[in-house]
């Protein structure tokens, strides 16, 4: 590297760390450097050993950049060193303050080692081969409501006028890399933003359903222990019943033997209660074990036909094909139920319909049939344990199973016209495959 030993540079900053900067930028390139820390401090050491070129601060203590600057130009004796005013600030008044103050031209802050070598390099041209028609010429300028009289050659003027157009130049640069890493980064805060909002409405979604399986699990055993209450006072009195009757007849087998044969037969017709009583019982304890599930409507009432008959009776499945529950797994068996009712009690009845009806924000499962239908007294007893004209408990396991997860069933058809049971779903409970409804 070619020492620049000739070329003496002062150096004008407050700020130590930025001076030091300074001089390792320039000593790596030849140049010898002295240090100033405000205007007067450089005055005094130029006044010692008059510097090549000069590198100043703008804002400083003591005497700030452009005063130094104009001090300078002012002075015959130094008027013709070369000044650059390094500063931060950059709008069209320091500019414009610059060229007034006579400076040679502007390195802006934060710079780089080469906009450095690039300034001093141009200044030192402009030295080596002056334009002997480039005379200052005193010029008015009027900005913001303010006089300026600015005393600078075309150079200079041309000088400053480039820096700050590449500074523009190199901001704009800046600002569209800046704002594509913003599109970039606004992108990926979008996309995570997405994922965390599909998270939570995952976990809002596992949540809910959590909350479906503890109330189910708490229904459960609330059905258990009525069951254990039920079955045991029916047991009781089933086979109170029962001791009653062969008593009855162990004490009339010899003198009236046709009395006691009629007990036995009432007795054979309560073990057939206490049979009844402990398959409920079986039946009665699997609801609620299993955890509920999300189950498709149509194929549930596609396989309850497994467990009845239809005889000469017509089903129309209208339930759409991709409708789910969130119930009990025997819920299968409300369907079976339903259907075996219609088929067995309802007279002239000649077809069933089950269809899906969303009306006023509720959801329901309906299955109509054209039969007899049920007298108006009964609607609610239907539902109740040990009612009906048989077994009189199909119903009643229905409601409990359908009740797991806050599923209800009422009876809402026309007597003589027909039945028509209404499975109502709470929202969470009834959906289009994976969509809510």
């Amino acid at each position: 590297m070619v020492q620049n030993l000739s070329v003496p540079i002062l150096v004008v900053e407050d700020n130590r760390t930025q001076g030091e900067y300074l001089r390792y930028v320039l000593e790596k390139e030849g140049y010898p450097v002295t240090i100033a820390t405000n205007g007067k401090e450089a005055l005094i050491s130029m006044s010692k050993s008059r510097p090549y070129l000069i590198l100043t601060d703008v804002m400083m203590p003591e005497m700030d950049g452009y005063e130094l600057c104009s001090a300078i130009k002012n002075d015959p004796a130094t008027s013709d060193i070369p000044v650059i005013l390094v500063t931060h600030l950059f709008n069209p008044v320091d500019v414009i303050k610059g060229l007034e103050a006579g400076a040679d031209n502007f390195i802006i802050k934060p710079y780089t080692p080469e906009v450095i070598h690039t300034r001093i390099a141009s200044i030192l041209q402009a030295i080596n081969k002056p334009d002997p028609n480039d005379r200052p010429t005193p010029l008015n300028v009027i900005f913001s409501d303010r006089s300026y009289t600015i005393t600078a050659t075309r150079l200079q003027i041309i000088n400053i006028l480039l820096s700050t157009y590449e500074v523009a130049i190199k901001n704009n640069s800046d600002l569209q890399v800046a704002q594509e890493k913003l599109h970039y980064l606004n992108d990926q805060m979008q996309k995570t933003l997405e994922e965390l909002q599909k998270s939570n409405h995952d976990l809002s979604v596992e949540n809910h359903e959590r909350r479906m399986v503890e109330t189910a699990l708490g229904n459960a055993n609330k059905k258990l222990q009525l069951m254990a209450s039920i079955t045991r006072h029916d047991l009781l009195n089933q086979l109170n019943s029962l001791q009653g009757y062969l008593e009855l007849a162990t004490m009339d087998r010899k003198e009236n033997p046709d009395l006691a044969w009629s007990y036995i037969d009432k007795a054979v017709g309560i073990l057939g209660q206490t049979v009844n009583t402990v398959k409920f019982t079986k039946e009665y304890q699997e609801i609620g074990i299993k955890t509920p599930i999300w189950q498709n409507c149509k194929n549930l009432v596609s396989k309850s036909l497994k467990h009845t008959s239809l005889h000469h009776v017509h089903l129309e499945n209208q339930i759409p094909e991709d409708l789910e529950i969130y119930a009990d797994p025997l819920i299968e068996k409300v369907f079976s139920n339903l259907i075996e009712n219609a088929v067995r009690y309802g007279g002239k009845i000649s077809k069933i319909c089950i269809r899906f009806e969303r009306e006023n924000g509720t959801n329901r499962i309906i299955c109509e049939d054209d039969g007899s239908g049920i007298e108006s007294d009964e609607k609610k007893k239907i539902f109740q344990y040990q009612y009906g004209k048989n077994t009189g408990q199909g119903l009643f396991l229905s409601r409990e199973i359908l009740s797991i997860t806050g599923i209800m069933i009422e009876e809402t058809g026309v007597f003589n016209e027909g039945a028509r049971f209404e499975i109502i779903c709470p929202d969470g409970t009834i959906r289009f495959s994976d969509k809510d409804i």
